[in-house]
């Protein structure tokens, strides 16, 4: 259930504003379609909803997916992105913003400009390149682009293992590597990196489960013990989406990063034992209403 809002002043929202304008916090996702509910927008949206934040989407592309792999995918175009996030600034307003999913060059060229256009701010970037079923989503020369275009506007990265390693061009080999690493995705343009260790633990890294976050003053490391668990299918969406929601509800980046990651944890635990699909099911990101979970 969405709580209550707080009071705000109105931020030039493009409707009426007096000295007690009430509203929601408000978070746009730019992300892909997962039409199996797991992951993308419909994940960001249930993530931002549990928060008590206010979604809304712009769609880069339409996938035909669920818990057994992506079988098609079919790229929006630039202009209907470009009208989708227009529309949706011009008259609600965002506080922050979550960016999954681009595929190509073109829509990581709108995204950077309407960043730039709109004074965006908040802005969380996880660089959806490989879904959890190990399809790729990117194409290659979209890599670059994101590199160049995209990172010096946004907030924050939330790379995992994977996509660490296709940003750096090289292998990470442990938990010792993850330091380094996270140095070396911040040197690249962002001026905040989430490098997300979870897939060391996998390859076999014990069960502890480490993540470090990087800024140019701050250093933390977050680990956890490793939640056994099949239905992981749009961790990294809903990771990025609750630290956006955190964000918009006013929250400092550290303070952002660490309660989304609980909030994560619950849901991968609640969900554990759930059975949606016969692949990798999704996250209970609505963990705390028993009734949604069928027997």
């Amino acid at each position: 259930m969405m709580n209550t809002p707080d009071f705000h002043p109105a931020k030039g929202d493009g409707a009426p504003a007096t000295a007690q304008t009430r509203r929601y916090a408000r978070v746009l996702s730019i992300a892909g379609s997962d039409s199996g509910g797991g992951a993308g927008i419909q994940a960001d949206l249930k993530t931002f909803a549990a928060l008590g934040c206010y979604g809304m989407t712009a769609i880069t592309a339409i996938t035909a997916q669920n818990t057994l792999g992506v079988t098609a995918i079919h790229a929006l175009p630039p202009e209907l992105l470009k009208a989708q996030i227009d529309a949706v600034v011009s008259d609600i307003g965002v506080d922050a913003v979550k960016i999954g999913m681009l595929h190509a060059p073109e829509i990581v060229r709108v995204v950077a400009q309407a960043i730039r256009n709109h004074s965006l701010k908040q802005i969380v970037f996880d660089p959806v390149m490989v879904a959890t079923s190990g399809d790729r989503l990117i194409a290659e020369e979209t890599v670059q682009v994101l590199k160049d275009e995209l990172f010096p506007y946004v907030s924050l990265i939330t790379p995992n293992l994977d996509e660490a390693e296709l940003l750096l061009g090289r292998k990470i080999s442990g938990v010792a590597d993850l330091d380094a690493a996270a140095a070396e995705l911040l040197d690249l343009g962002a001026p905040a990196v989430l490098l997300k260790g979870g897939h060391l633990a996998e390859r076999g890294g014990g069960n502890e489960v480490v993540d470090v976050l990087f800024t140019a003053d701050t250093r933390l490391r977050l680990a956890s013990e490793r939640i056994q668990s099949h239905n992981v299918h749009g961790t990294g969406c809903t990771l990025s989406s609750a630290i956006a929601a955190h964000l918009a509800l006013g929250h400092a980046l550290p303070q952002a990063v660490q309660l989304a990651r609980a909030y994560i944890l619950q849901a991968i635990a609640s969900g554990a034992d759930v059975s949606t699909g016969q692949g990798h099911g999704p996250l209970n990101h609505g963990f705390a209403p028993v009734a949604m979970v069928k027997f």
